[in-house]
C-alpha cells in the first residue's frame, strides 16, 4: 500500500508552507492582465510573476476567445506532447486522477482532493478556469503555487515552447499553464495529482497524463461549436480520456450517452463502472440542526464501506458528484492508496466551496456561483430555495455567447425576481448584456436591467434589495471571479479606512 507522505516530502512541505515575500502588481493578479503596447515578452525576460502574466496573456487563450475564431490548431496534442518531451515528460513522474464532464467536474475534483489530503497525502490539484488568480489552478494541499515559483516554471516552459515553435507552432495559454502544473507536481514529488480536463477530453492538453483512474461527471450540451451539437458527440469527446486497463467511472447518464461510454470503453479496453449499476450507491436528503438541509450518500464495495456521509457542497446535484469522488477513492485503494473511512469523512467536511453557492458578502447578502449550463442554473435556483431564506432575489447574470442562453434564462427566471444583465471585463466570448435582456424578455415578463460593468451591476442590485433580500451573481466563472475580486478589494478598502 502507498503510505501517506505525512503532508508530502520535504520539498512539498517547504513549498506549501512558504510565504510570499512580495506581492506582484494588482494588474498581474487579475483574471486578465492588461497587455501593454510594447514588445512581446521573451522567455529569458520572465523573471517575475508580472512578466509571466504578460507573457501568458500574449498567447492564444481559447477560454476567452469566441468559438468561431478558434483555430483548429488550438487543439493539437502533438504540440503538447512535444512541449512535454522538451521538458523531460514531467507527467510520467506524477500519479494522477483524471476527471472530465460538463457539470460537476470541479466539485468532484475538490471533494476527491480534500479527502486524499485528509488521508495524509501530498495532493496536487489542477483546475480551470481560475476565479481571481491564475495560481488557483495549481495547488498542493490547497495551497497555490507561489508567485516566484510560477514565474520560474513559466520561464522554463516558455523556453521549451520556443524550441518547438518552428515545428509545432506557439503553445497556447492553457498548454503552458498545464505544463507548469505538471512540472510543479513532478518537481515537488506529490503523492498524487487530481487533474481536471479543460475542454472536452480527447484533444485536451491534460490528456497526455497516465491516470490511476478516470471519471466523467454529468454530460450536458456545452461548447457545441467545438465539441459537437448532440449529447452523444460531446460524450465521445469526453470519453477520449479513457485509457487501456484504467478503470473509468461515471454517474447515471442518458441512454445515448451511456451507450457511447460503453462503446468507447470496450474499444479502448477500459473497465467502466457506473454509480447505481456496477457500483452499489444510494443517497438521501435530510435536515439537521448542525448541517441544515443536506444530502447523505452511501457507497459500498468489496473494499469500502462509505456509509451515510454528509455531502459537503449544497444542492441535490452534488450527491452524485460526491458519490463519484468516493468511487474514485475506492478505486485508488486498488492502486495502493490508503483511504480510511474516518479520514475520508473528515476530508469531505473540509471541501472548499469557492464559486459554488459561496456567500461572498453579508450585508447585503451576495451569493456567487459559477453555474453556466441550463441544468446547473436550475440546480442553483433550487439549491438557493432549499438552503437560503430570503424575501426576493436579484440575479446579476452574464454568460458566454456560445451557451444555450435561452434555456439558461428560462431556468433563471424560475428563481430570480429581477435580473441585471452584464458581462465579465475583457472576455471576448461574453454576450452583450442588451442581447441577453432581449432574449430574457422572450421567456419571462420579470423586471430586468442592463449594466455595462459588473461593479455597475452590483451598485444597481444594492439599491434594489432590502435586509432580507439576496443578490446572486452567476452565469459564468469569469463573472464570479470578477465579483470575488471586486468584493475583496472593497473589503480591503473598508478595512484600511477603519484604521
Amino acid at each position: 500500500m502507498a503510505k501517506p507522505s505525512q503532508g508530502g516530502p520535504a520539498a512539498v512541505r517547504k513549498s506549501v508552507r512558504a510565504k510570499v515575500e512580495t506581492r506582484p502588481t494588482r494588474q498581474a493578479v487579475e483574471t486578465v492582465a492588461v497587455v501593454e503596447s510594447i514588445a512581446p515578452v521573451k522567455p529569458a525576460e520572465i523573471d517575475t510573476f508580472t512578466a509571466a502574466m504578460r507573457y501568458l496573456n500574449e498567447r492564444v487563450n481559447v477560454e476567452r476567445t469566441s468559438p468561431v475564431r478558434v483555430s483548429p490548431d488550438a487543439f493539437k496534442l502533438d504540440r503538447m506532447a512535444a512541449l512535454l518531451e522538451a521538458l523531460d515528460n514531467p507527467q510520467r513522474d506524477v500519479k494522477c486522477v483524471h476527471i472530465a464532464g460538463s457539470k460537476g467536474k470541479g466539485s468532484t475534483v475538490e471533494m476527491t482532493a480534500s479527502c486524499l489530503t485528509s488521508c495524509g497525502y501530498a495532493v496536487g490539484v489542477y483546475t480551470s478556469p481560475h476565479l481571481v488568480d491564475v495560481r488557483e489552478r495549481i495547488r498542493i494541499n490547497n495551497e497555490p503555487i507561489s508567485y516566484a515559483h510560477f514565474a520560474k516554471l513559466c520561464q522554463k516552459v516558455a523556453v521549451a515552447g520556443q524550441n518547438i515553435k518552428k515545428q509545432h507552432g506557439d503553445p497556447t495559454f492553457f498548454e503552458i499553464v498545464t505544463a507548469i502544473g505538471l512540472c510543479y507536481f513532478a518537481e515537488q514529488a506529490v503523492d498524487i495529482a487530481v487533474v481536471e480536463v479543460g475542454l472536452g477530453g480527447r484533444l485536451d492538453a491534460t490528456n497526455l497524463i497516465q491516470p490511476e483512474v478516470t471519471a466523467i461527471t454529468a454530460i450536458q450540451l456545452e461548447h457545441t461549436q467545438l465539441l459537437g451539437d448532440t449529447l452523444e458527440k460531446i460524450a465521445r469527446e469526453k470519453a477520449g480520456i479513457f485509457k487501456p486497463g484504467v478503470t473509468a467511472l461515471t454517474v447515471p447518464q442518458t441512454p445515448g450517452v451511456m451507450q457511447v461510454f460503453r462503446e468507447v470503453a470496450a474499444t479502448v479496453g477500459a473497465p467502466l463502472e457506473v454509480l447505481g449499476e456496477e457500483l452499489d450507491f444510494s443517497f438521501r436528503f435530510e435536515a439537521s440542526p448542525e448541517l441544515g438541509p443536506h444530502g447523505r450518500v452511501v457507497l459500498t464495495t468489496p473494499r469500502s464501506n462509505f456509509e451515510h456521509l454528509p455531502v459537503p457542497l449544497k444542492g441535490e446535484h452534488q450527491a452524485l458528484n460526491c458519490g463519484l469522488a468516493l468511487a474514485i477513492l475506492d478505486k485508488l485503494r486498488d492502486r495502493g492508496f490508503e483511504t480510511p473511512e474516518r479520514q475520508v469523512a473528515e476530508g469531505l467536511a473540509k471541501t472548499p466551496c469557492n464559486g459554488r453557492m459561496e456567500m461572498a458578502w453579508n450585508s447585503p447578502r451576495i451569493i456567487v456561483d459559477g453555474a453556466h449550463t441550463p441544468d446547473s442554473i436550475g440546480c442553483l435556483v433550487k439549491s438557493i430555495g432549499a438552503h437560503v431564506k430570503y424575501d426576493s432575489m436579484v440575479a446579476i447574470f452574464g454568460c458566454a455567447a456560445d451557451k444555450d442562453v435561452k434555456a439558461m434564462l428560462a431556468k433563471l427566471a424560475m428563481g430570480a425576481d429581477k435580473v441585471i444583465f452584464t458581462k465579465a471585463a475583457g472576455n471576448a466570448r461574453a454576450m452583450d448584456p442588451r442581447e441577453l435582456q432581449r432574449k430574457f424578455a422572450e421567456v419571462s415578463s420579470k423586471m430586468s436591467q442592463t449594466a455595462k460593468t459588473l461593479p455597475d451591476a452590483l451598485n444597481l442590485a444594492r439599491r434594489a434589495v432590502g435586509r432580507d433580500d439576496l443578490i446572486c451573481v452567476t452565469g459564468s466563472f469569469y463573472l464570479v471571479g470578477e465579483a470575488k475580486k471586486h468584493l475583496a478589494d472593497l473589503a480591503a478598502k473598508r478595512e484600511n479606512a477603519g484604521h
